[in-house]
């Protein structure tokens, strides 16, 4: 049976209120109760399951008695599409940019409840092992706009590029003052920035590309900072249904995500780049809704 359709059955009542749900707790007890139930089943969506920290993933919430379902998708927008539907009962794939540029555009009220890591986007300089002298170099960067936003937002707080107005979550390149800044961006496909940095040119290069390339992660110049309050629209976590927020299952599987575990394989999938983030559901609410808000001006 489908948890979604699982849920529905055994809530006594459910108002929809503020995006949340909220039943009597006669009606909360029973659905903690069936949904733990054995045989029945938590779907789970991705887009990397065939990385070593899904495998762990599943071992470690069949230890705590979770029967889940992990499933693959090839491209970035259908695990919302199957979340929204009913397909899944979480997903675990997107930052929370993402996703607010994904109810923006679809009119959803997808929700985080519980975070798992940030991926740092870093600077990358062939035999160079720190910024000095980088000042007048033309740097590649992902033309893709989310990934050109953060890139200027890293040689920014690299002290490379000078904005003409802070705290914007996606600058463009109107948006650079070039008299004040000490370097100049080349925006290209992502997929061609470890080219440009083998070629000697200091690149911005995503994490799914530097394997590829054979280019080891830890050699980066310069890298934004996970801590930073510009870094939290790219925390990573895992999403439900708004009617799901409060889903104390859903809340302890994600949960399960944080077992030494399951962080070990983080870590080896990542090779020591990814940042363990753990926030409130309510931080998490709180940060989507102001992305949501600056991208809807």
């Amino acid at each position: 049976m489908n948890f979604r359709r699982l849920l529905a059955a055994t809530a006594a009542s459910v108002i929809a209120t503020t995006g949340l749900v909220a039943c009597s707790s006669d009606s909360a007890d029973t659905k903690d109760t069936a949904a733990a139930a054995a045989g029945e089943t938590i779907t789970v969506g991705t887009t990397d399951a065939s990385k070593k920290a899904w495998a762990a993933f599943e071992e470690e919430a069949k230890k705590a008695g979770f029967d889940i379902k992990v499933t693959n998708f090839g491209d970035y927008n259908t695990p919302n599409q199957a979340l929204e539907a009913g397909e899944l009962d979480t997903n675990n794939f997107q930052h929370l940019k993402f996703l607010a540029e994904y109810n923006n555009g679809n009119g959803t009220d997808l929700v985080p409840i519980v975070a798992t890591e940030i991926v740092p986007l870093a600077l990358f300089w062939k035999d160079h092992d720190s910024i000095d002298g980088i000042e007048g170099e033309e740097i590649a960067v992902p033309n893709d706009s989310v990934n050109l936003g953060r890139a200027i937002n890293v040689l920014s707080q690299a002290g490379l590029l000078t904005l003409k107005e802070q705290g914007l979550i996606t600058p463009t390149q109107l948006d650079i003052d070039e008299a004040k800044s000490k370097v100049k961006i080349t925006p290209i496909d992502a997929a061609q920035t470890p080219a440009a940095y083998g070629e000697g040119k200091p690149a911005i290069i995503n994490n799914s590309f530097l394997d590829r390339a054979g280019i080891d992660p830890t050699t980066s110049v310069f890298q934004d900072d996970p801590a930073s309050e510009e870094a939290e629209p790219y925390i990573n976590a895992f999403v439900v249904r708004a009617e799901d927020a409060d889903n104390e299952q859903l809340h302890k599987l994600a949960q399960v995500w944080h077992t030494d575990a399951v962080q070990k394989a983080v870590a080896e999938d990542s090779k020591g780049t990814s940042v363990s983030v753990e926030r409130t559901p309510e931080e998490l609410q709180a940060i989507l809704e102001r992305l949501e808000g600056q991208l809807k001006k």
